[in-house]
C-alpha cells in the first residue's frame, strides 16, 4: 500500500512540475471557467420581455386607442412603431425591429358599441420559436382581459350587477424560482458544463504529451502500475478543477444571486465525483488519440456538444427523443446538472440525489479502468 502511494505521489509531483513550467496553461485552466461563466450567464437567457410591437390602426377612434394602450401598459409588449399599412409590418419583421404586429381593422369601435364581436389580427414573428410562443400566450391573455373589461363596462351601462356571478380565480405560485429568472435556472447547469469542457480538454492531451516528450517508454519500464499512473495523472487536475468549482460556485452566488438551499457537502461530493469522471473521460481520449491536435478536437466534440444538448441544461430531457435520452446517460454532465440544480434551487439532499452520485462514482471508476487498459494495450504494441 505504501509503495503504491509513493508511486502515485511521484506521478503527482511530476504533473505539478509540468504545470509549473507552463504557467500559461495553468492560468487558462484556472481563469477560463470564470470567464466562460460570466459570458454564458449574461449571453444566454430564456426570459422574454419588452417584445417590440408594431401597431397598425385602421380605425383611428378612441376605442382603438384605448385598446392600444393596453399593449403599452403591459410590461411584456413594447410598442415601438405606429404604422399605416400592412407593408410596414413586413418591413418591420424583415428588419427585426418588431416581433409582434397588432392590426386593428376599420369599424372596430362601431362593432363594439353595436354589441358585435370585433376581430383584431395579431401577427407574430415565428423565426424565434420561444419568443413566438410566449408572445402568443401573452397576447391571448391580454385580449381576454380586455374582453372581460368590455363585458363589465357593458353590464354597468345596463345597470346589471355581475358580483353575484361565480368566477374562477387561480392562485399560481412558482416554486424554487419565484421570479422565473432564467439566469438562476441556467447558472447551476452552466457550472457543470463549463467544468466538463475544461477538465476533459486539458486531460485529453496528458498521455499524448508523454508520447510527444518521449517519456512514455520510461513510464512503461518503471515499476508503476497502469492504474496508479491514471490516478496520479488525475489527482493534480482534480485539485485544480475543484478549485475552479469553488470559484464558479462563489461567483454564481455573489454575482448572479443563485441561492444555496441544499447541503453544501452533497454539492461538494457531487463536484468531486463529476470532476473525476470528466478527467477520466479525458484520459480515455488521451489514450486513444494519436496526437495532441486530434485529442483536442475529440475532447471538444465529446465534452461541449453533449454537455450542452444532452445534460438538461437548456432542454428538458423528457422532451427530447427517447434514443437521445439513452445516449445522454453516457455523459456525466447529465447527472451533475441534476445534482447542482437540486442542491442550489430545491434544497435536495443526499437521499434524493444518491442515484446521480452513484452514477458519477461508477462512471469515474469505469473511465479510469478503461484508460488504464487502453494505455496498457498501446504500450504492449
Amino acid at each position: 500500500m505504501n509503495g503504491s502511494l509513493t508511486r502515485i505521489g511521484a506521478v503527482v509531483v511530476k504533473e505539478f512540475k509540468h504545470l509549473r513550467r507552463d504557467p500559461r496553461t495553468l492560468a487558462a485552466v484556472v481563469l477560463l471557467p470564470v470567464i466562460q461563466l460570466l459570458l454564458f450567464a449574461w449571453a444566454i437567457s430564456f426570459d422574454v420581455d419588452q417584445v417590440p410591437t408594431v401597431v397598425v390602426d385602421f380605425d383611428h377612434t378612441q376605442t382603438s386607442a384605448d385598446y392600444v394602450r393596453a399593449y403599452d401598459a403591459s410590461t411584456f409588449f413594447s410598442v415601438v412603431q405606429h404604422a399605416d399599412s400592412l407593408a410596414a409590418v413586413d418591413g418591420a419583421f424583415d428588419a427585426n425591429s418588431a416581433r409582434v404586429a397588432v392590426i386593428i381593422p376599420a369599424g372596430f369601435e362601431r362593432t363594439i358599441t353595436g354589441g358585435g364581436r370585433a376581430q383584431v389580427a395579431v401577427l407574430i414573428d415565428g423565426s424565434e420559436t420561444n419568443a413566438a410562443k410566449v408572445s402568443q400566450a401573452y397576447s391571448v391573455a391580454l385580449n381576454q382581459l380586455y374582453d372581460q373589461n368590455l363585458t363589465r363596462a357593458w353590464a354597468d351601462q345596463q345597470g346589471l350587477d355581475l358580483s353575484g356571478l361565480g368566477a374562477l380565480q387561480p392562485q399560481i405560485r412558482t416554486w424554487y424560482n419565484p421570479d422565473r429568472n432564467s439566469t438562476i435556472f441556467l447558472v447551476p447547469g452552466l457550472m457543470a458544463v463549463i467544468i466538463a469542457i475544461v477538465t476533459v480538454q486539458q486531460t485529453a492531451v496528458t498521455l499524448v504529451r508523454e508520447r510527444a516528450l518521449g517519456t512514455e517508454e520510461q513510464l512503461e519500464v518503471s515499476p508503476i502500475r497502469k492504474g496508479e499512473l491514471m490516478v496520479g495523472k488525475l489527482l493534480p487536475w482534480t485539485l485544480i478543477a475543484f478549485a475552479d468549482v469553488v470559484m464558479v460556485i462563489l461567483l454564481g452566488m455573489t454575482v448572479f444571486g443563485v441561492p444555496m438551499r441544499g447541503t453544501p457537502w452533497v454539492l461538494a461530493l457531487g463536484s468531486v465525483l463529476f470532476v473525476f469522471a470528466s478527467l477520466g473521460m479525458g484520459l480515455v481520449i488521451s489514450a486513444l488519440a494519436p496526437s495532441a491536435e486530434t485529442a483536442n478536437i475529440i475532447a471538444l466534440l465529446v465534452a461541449f456538444l453533449p454537455s450542452f444538448l444532452l445534460s438538461g441544461l437548456a432542454f428538458p430531457l423528457d422532451q427530447i427523443p427517447a434514443i437521445l435520452q439513452g445516449v445522454s446517460m453516457a455523459f456525466p454532465a447529465r447527472y451533475m446538472v441534476t445534482v447542482a440544480r437540486g442542491v442550489f434551487l430545491k434544497g435536495t439532499g443526499f437521499m434524493e440525489l444518491w442515484p446521480q452520485l452513484a452514477a458519477l462514482a461508477g462512471y469515474a471508476a469505469l473511465m479510469v479502468i478503461i484508460a488504464a487498459r487502453l494505455y496498457g494495450r498501446r504500450g504492449r504494441r
